[in-house]
């Protein structure tokens, strides 16, 4: 273990020192020597981001609920504390017993967005463990990696030993179980082969990857026979039997989310083209509501927090969501505990589910309309009108709300010059509409912002065959939003375009891009999902460096019939259902919400599979 008092010195020497320290209300110290198998969860940022992440607070009670099994946490130090710990030779170390990560079973990553994997490559370096699975025997970590990112696992697929596709609650305790009964005469190669047998799991060893000239993918081939050709998701059939945690850790430090966070439902239905999650996290599953009253008294509870956050991709989509928000709010009024719902849609919000949060406080309140123009909301299937926007703006104006938040994207899949001209007037509409009401009805100060990110395709979506916009168009519309956005109650912020552009690199990429990465990190790339620390030019000269063509991966248009790096895994939904919805879009098609009629996407156990009036699509 650390030498504790060392660890102590060089805590007074790094800004927030509560982030190395542990010992958070709602934390388990277990025997590490004595439990058999140990478990590290790493969430590769900073502790104030991977602490908010829901994830990490389900696996970390479930693992360590079990009598065999040992889940502790390690975050990326910030280089205040890198830089200590590499000087006073510190390796990388849980929070709770201060073991070293070399020493842990397993050591899991969760992969929630790409541009965090150097700080994956820096922590194994901190750790002292080598970078290639090739490179580590049986004295080292099994590496774990699960979560979004993962569904193109190849551009990391050369450093991690196992990937979960899925959700990972049932298929962890399958891999630790596996993993104790091999504990005794552990053979790594025996154990993954045994492991690629569990449903869910990818192990890249097993796989190998033949090119074509002109640098696209030829074929996969498995060098081990009992490998699965196809990797098939993991999912949770029935949230009546998931998991429920009824126990938060709870910071000693303000986190980017700092209250109670569960879900309600997991899935969408609504089918937006641009977005990953409401592909690969299908089908749509609800927790009944006597469970999710049941779960939030119990972490309101445990933790003393004030806001209890029911998360989901669209919360207002939950069947029984006024009778829930009315027990809730029943529960909580008293001691003034609120109840938040994000990721509101504009045509599925309710004003009587306003009604009830607003008895305990208001906040401000953030809506996606993703596109300026109706012609490009159709062309991405978002599902929602001019007149679904007046009439909600309108609604919670008139409610006291006057803090907005609109987010939209810029560079999607057929974008013209007058669907950005369309942000404009959509943020001028909603200013109008609040000065437009007479004014003993108007409450508040108003304030719009609205946020732009720049598009960036991704896997499994209709749009993964789209190229991504340059970085000249990228800039050339925030350009033109920033000189046609001057109003002072009307902000605008914008994500880099050139963070944007790294991501297509990495979130398209294919296994050598993993030389990208690695090469980036040598020329001191780590944290890039911060402003401060991502540094362009030091990407591109890390890709000219090993002469890789960023524009292959991020720009170029891909046919139907080009084998793509994540091919070879399962997500339920069929590839002719997506490039059905691609054809969709070049015709600014619609699909109907999947609650109102089954699109037969190829998820043959969802509760919506043919039962609606259009079953012989199937």
């Amino acid at each position: 273990m650390i030498d504790k008092r060392q660890l102590e010195a060089i805590l007074k020497k790094v800004e927030k020192p509560a982030r190395y320290i542990g010992g958070e209300l709602n934390s388990y110290i277990k025997d590490f020597e004595k439990t058999p198998v140990s478990f590290l969860f790493s969430f590769p940022d900073v502790y104030e981001v991977g602490m908010s992440h829901i994830g990490m607070q389900i696996i970390y009670n479930l693992i360590n609920e079990e009598e065999d099994f040992l889940c502790e946490r390690c975050f990326a130090p910030w280089p205040d504390m890198e830089g200590q710990m590499r000087e006073h030779q510190i390796p990388l170390h849980s929070l709770e017993n201060k073991v070293e990560a070399k020493r842990f079973d397993f050591w899991g990553f969760t992969l929630q967005y790409e541009m965090s994997y150097t700080n994956i490559l820096n922590m194994l370096d901190l750790a002292g463990v080598p970078f290639y699975s090739k490179d580590r025997d049986e004295s080292y970590p099994i590496i774990v990696a699960g979560g979004p990112s993962a569904y193109n696992p190849e551009p990391i697929a050369d450093f991690i030993d196992i990937f979960i596709l899925g959700e990972g609650e049932e298929v962890n305790l399958e891999l630790m179980n596996l993993y104790k009964d091999h504990k005794p005469s552990f053979n790594k190669e025996k154990f993954l082969k045994e492991a690629c047998k569990i449903e869910g799991l990818y192990i890249p060893k097993f796989y190998d990857i033949e090119y074509n000239d002109d640098g696209t993918i030829k074929k996969f081939e498995k060098k081990y026979e009992a490998a699965p050709d196809k990797i098939k998701k993991r999912y949770i059939r029935e949230l009546s039997k998931i998991y429920k945690h009824e126990k938060m850790l709870v910071s000693f430090v303000e986190l980017v989310h700092d209250r109670v966070s569960f879900e309600i439902f997991r899935g969408c239905t609504h089918g937006c083209r641009f977005c990953q999650a409401g592909m690969v996290y299908r089908p749509v599953r609800e927790k009944p509501m006597e469970d999710v009253v049941k779960q939030a008294i119990a972490l309101a509870k445990s933790t003393g927090y004030e806001d209890v956050s029911l998360s989901s991709l669209s919360s207002c989509d939950y069947s029984d969501l006024l009778p829930l928000l009315r027990n809730l709010i029943g529960e909580f009024e008293e001691n003034k505990i609120g109840v938040s719902l994000p990721s509101l849609r504009l045509d599925t919000f309710s004003v009587n589910a306003l009604k009830e949060i607003e008895k305990v406080r208001k906040s401000s309140l953030t809506f996606a309309p993703e596109a300026g123009s109706q012609r490009l909301r159709n062309v991405i299937n978002k599902g929602i009108d001019e007149e679904d926007i007046e009439n909600t703006i309108s609604l919670v104006f008139k409610e006291g709300w006057s803090k907005i938040k609109l987010y939209f994207m810029i560079g999607l899949p057929t974008e013209r010059k007058e669907d950005t001209l369309g942000i404009v007037s959509i943020a001028n509409k909603v200013k109008s509409m609040f000065f437009d009401m007479p004014k003993e009805e108007r409450r508040g100060d108003l304030r719009v912002t609205v946020s732009v990110s720049s598009f960036v395709p991704k896997a499994f979506t209709p749009f993964q065959w789209f190229p991504q916009n340059s970085l000249e168009e990228f800039y050339e519309k925030i350009d033109f939003l920033k000189a046609n956005i001057r109003d002072p109650k009307v902000k605008l912020n914008y994500h880099d375009p050139k963070v944007s552009r790294m991501e297509a690199v990495v979130s398209r990429g294919d296994r050598r891009v993993s030389k990208l990465i690695l090469r980036a990190w040598e020329r001191g790339q780590k944290f890039d999902g911060w402003s401060e620390y991502f540094d362009y030019e030091n990407w591109l000269g890390s890709a000219n460096d090993i002469g890789l063509d960023i524009d292959f991966y991020a720009s170029r248009e891909r046919s139907f019939d080009e084998v793509l790096p994540w091919d070879f895994i399962d997500i339920g939904v069929s590839k002719d259902y997506l490039i059905k919805e691609y054809k969709k879009a070049l015709t600014e098609d619609t699909t109907r919400d999947c609650r109102l009629s089954c699109n037969a996407c190829g998820i043959k156990d969802c509760v919506m599979w043919g039962r609606y009036e259009n079953t012989s699509n199937l």
